[in-house]
């Protein structure tokens, strides 16, 4: 009998680019899930695989299906599978803790020193059909729209940012207005915040920060950014630094405009390594500094889905482009030139 296949986006050769491929449909062991993908979404992670980067290069190891952030319905299920069932919309935390290490038994599994993510380590959700660990499957709330359950992943990212301290009623300056900085402004006016400033050279995004919420979307090329806050919060600076950039210069400019005592939640990739000045910026600063890694497992989906179910947050500016699989060199051409905001893949075709 023949082997049951799907479309998939596949990573086939250490180079840029991708290949749409025909692939066998994944079998599911005991305790996985088979999700039929309804919607998949391009992140940041996915640009650099597909342009092979040097990260990439160290990660990746093709032949593989890329893709992280997607929401689907339950195909099937393995023999010991309880929780969900055919037919359930779901999406999925695609970081695979061990459960072993000292982390994950201290209960930081989303610090997990030997995790593995799908869509970088395994087959991914670029496809019709993606195999999901039970544990890591998260059931959808009818009250949550289908598009904005296929970006959870990267929306846990920026409420796990926010939420790291202190926010309602603080002064925040956003540095990056990417995808997740923008959803991170949806999250701190929404847990209610007061003048929220973002930092972005783009001018497309500089728009969407405002649709957003911010007060101010200030362009750090055509101006001193630093300066404009530090007028703006009566010389003080803000209370709060959420920075999404990874940029040496933004990095460097909101340690500047964080007041004395501030906290500071780095989510940003640098590629290469930052200078601080510790003595006035951070140490005499008394600045608390959290370092953001995905999403807390699974207080952070708890929080995201209340959230969304109490129709808090407005993530409409984000969405605009919808395509199919096979138009995946157009998705990453508009990503390229800064054009977008979250695209949406339909791997199974209707386009939402």
């Amino acid at each position: 009998m023949p082997t049951a296949t799907m479309k998939a986006l596949r990573k086939m050769r250490p180079q840029e680019g991708a290949q749409l491929e025909t692939v066998p449909i994944p079998t599911i062991a005991p305790d996985e899930v088979l999700v039929r993908v309804r919607a998949a979404s391009i992140c940041g992670t996915d640009l650099h695989i597909y342009h092979w980067d040097p990260w990439s290069a160290s990660r990746i190891h093709p032949p593989m299906t890329f893709g992280h952030e997607f929401v689907g319905v339950v195909e099937k299920v393995g023999a010991d599978v309880t929780s969900v069932k055919p037919g359930e919309l779901v999406s999925a935390e695609m970081h695979v803790n061990c459960g072993h290490c000292r982390p994950c038994r201290m209960g930081q599994p989303h610090l997990c020193q030997f995790v593995k993510i799908l869509g970088v380590d395994a087959d991914g959700c670029f496809a019709e059909f993606v195999r999901i660990p039970v544990r890591n499957v998260w059931k959808v709330d009818p009250a949550i729209p289908e598009h904005y359950a296929a970006i959870l992943d990267p929306l846990g990212n920026a409420v796990h940012t926010v939420l790291a301290g202190e926010i309602a009623g603080r002064t925040v300056a956003v540095t990056g207005a990417g995808p997740i900085g923008l959803m991170a402004i949806a999250v701190a006016r929404a847990c209610g915040c007061s003048t929220l400033f973002a930092t972005e050279i783009n001018p497309h995004r500089r728009a969407l920060a405002k649709q957003m919420g911010a007060d101010e979307a200030l362009d750090p090329s055509a101006g001193d950014v630093v300066a404009r806050v530090l007028e703006a919060t009566g010389g003080s600076g803000v209370d709060v630094l959420l920075e999404m950039s990874g940029h040496p210069t933004a990095i460097q400019q909101g340690f500047k405009m964080l007041r004395p005592g501030g906290r500071v939640s780095l989510l940003g990739i640098p590629t290469k390594p930052v200078t601080l000045d510790l003595v006035p910026d951070v140490i005499f600063k008394g600045a608390t500094i959290y370092g953001i890694f995905g999403r807390k497992m699974f207080e952070t989906w708890v929080q995201m889905t209340e959230l969304l179910k109490a129709g808090r947050l407005n993530l409409e500016p984000l969405f605009h482009e919808r395509m199919p699989l096979e138009k995946f060199a157009d998705a990453f051409s508009l990503l390229d030139k800064g054009q977008a905001g979250k695209i949406l893949f339909y791997p199974n075709g209707s386009l939402g």
